[in-house]
């Protein structure tokens, strides 16, 4: 009776109380890095300010650059942002809403602070207002295009001007990004039909290289760079791996201990929209939510890599998605590609940047959930292939590389498959006709 009591109590509020949940995990998370790596109150101030003022192009670890306490306070307040526009706007919780929340969370920790984030969600607040709507129609399109927000920062720095006038500069190109990737991720999509769930990361890849080859017309140049914090530390993966343990079981006791809704998750091949909320319900979502995240982390100790601030950040990512498109049965193969690819190219598994497409590969589960593993495998090591070049292309400066890798793979993979089908499918038509 009590049980139900609750759940009543938790009726059409059940993610907003897992999103203030996780935020205050994440709190104590933070502190406990900054005990752990000796940081004092003073400590994380200044290394948040660093991240503030320092280059937030690809690879930026937080973790190394300002300390876990720093980074971890930074997503504590990137994440405290979203969830207070979520708020404001009314919008109802959902898998992209997870999806959403996530990916800000695990960028936080690598490439997106409180400030280089904001003109960007100005100008998709502008673009609102001169369609005559709220934010909330746009918002979704504002969280994920903070993938550009290491431009904001980057124009700062590279610009001629004086700092001042390069600051209004970077904060006007800032707000340019938010008021044009409502449209431009609209177009986006159907060039890869929905079988890259990172579409907005393939939109803002086209813009930033658009924006990086004007830069360099004027001799203005951008290059990536690689910080990046080895080694597993036993706090940090202890605590995922208890985070996603209790999602897992908040998940059991809404679903009133049922698994069916899981299996029907994994017989989805979650092509975009793919909304699992909506289609079998929180309780099924929060658990498959907390099988891809333990997945994602179980991967990186398997092959001895790195809990840095990248690929805690792409984890937690994954983690998101798992709500929008993503799970076990349809990420594994994929996995799986990215993984065999190393033993054909002069990459090894633990390269930082393999390590983040392993994970970032959920992007294109869709491939494997509807073409089968086959076409899944290749994807993945497709993926490898496009995404160690694609960086170069922009700077550095689209966080999302492996979503613009992503939409990649699929436009070139897709339309080949569908033919295929379509004359396997034609073939056995005539054979059944004689």
């Amino acid at each position: 009776m009590e049980g139900e009591r609750i759940r009543k109590r938790l009726e059409g509020r059940e993610l907003k109380y897992f999103s203030l949940f996780s935020l205050l995990l994440l709190a104590v998370i933070g502190i406990v890095g900054m005990v752990e790596g000796g940081q004092g109150p003073g400590e994380v101030l200044r290394g948040l300010w660093i991240i503030v003022v320092s280059r937030d192009a690809l690879i930026t670890d937080y973790f190394e650059l300002a300390g876990y306490g720093a980074a971890l306070a930074n997503a504590v307040l990137v994440m405290a942002m979203g969830l207070y526009l979520l708020y404001r706007e009314k919008v109802k919780f959902t898998g992209l809403t997870m999806a959403a929340m996530f990916i800000n969370v695990g960028y936080a920790m690598w490439g997106k602070n409180p400030v280089n984030i904001l003109p960007i969600l100005l100008g998709a607040s502008l673009y609102a207002k001169l369609h005559g709507s709220r934010l909330g129609r746009y918002l979704y399109t504002a969280l994920f295009g903070t993938s550009l927000s290491p431009l904001v920062t980057e124009l700062i720095y590279i610009l001629p001007f004086d700092k001042r006038v390069n600051l209004l500069i970077s904060v006007g190109a800032g707000i340019l990004i938010g008021f044009t990737l409502p449209e431009l991720s609209v177009h986006t999509a159907s060039m890869h039909k929905g079988f890259n769930l990172f579409n907005v990361g393939f939109s803002a890849g086209i813009l930033a290289f658009v924006l990086v080859c004007i830069l360099k017309s004027f001799g203005l140049e951008c290059e990536s760079v690689l910080i990046w914090r080895e080694g597993r530390p036993a706090w940090l993966g202890t605590g995922l791996y208890i985070y996603f343990l209790l999602t897992f079981l908040y998940g059991l006791y809404l679903s009133r201990g049922e698994l069916r809704g899981i299996l029907k998750i994994w017989k989805h091949p979650g092509r975009a929209v793919a909304d699992f909320v909506l289609m079998e319900g929180e309780g099924s979502t929060l658990m498959n939510m907390a099988m891809v995240g333990a997945l994602c982390e179980t991967y990186i100790y398997l092959i001895g890599g790195d809990l840095s601030g990248p690929v805690a950040g792409a984890i937690l990512t994954a983690f998101g998605f798992a709500a929008f498109g993503v799970h076990v049965k349809n990420y594994i193969p994929v996995l799986c590609g990215v993984y065999l690819s190393t033993f054909l190219n002069h990459y090894a598994p633990t390269t930082p940047g393999i390590q983040l497409a392993a994970i970032f590969a959920v992007g294109l589960s869709p491939m494997a959930g509807r073409f089968g593993v086959a076409a899944g495998i290749v994807a993945g090591m497709l993926h490898v292939a496009i995404v160690t070049c694609t960086a170069q292309m922009y700077g550095g400066l689209n966080l999302y590389n492996n979503g613009f890798s992503a939409g990649w793979v699929a436009i070139i993979m897709v339309p080949a498959l569908e033919s295929l089908m379509l004359e396997h499918k034609e073939s056995r038509g005539k054979r059944a006709k004689n």
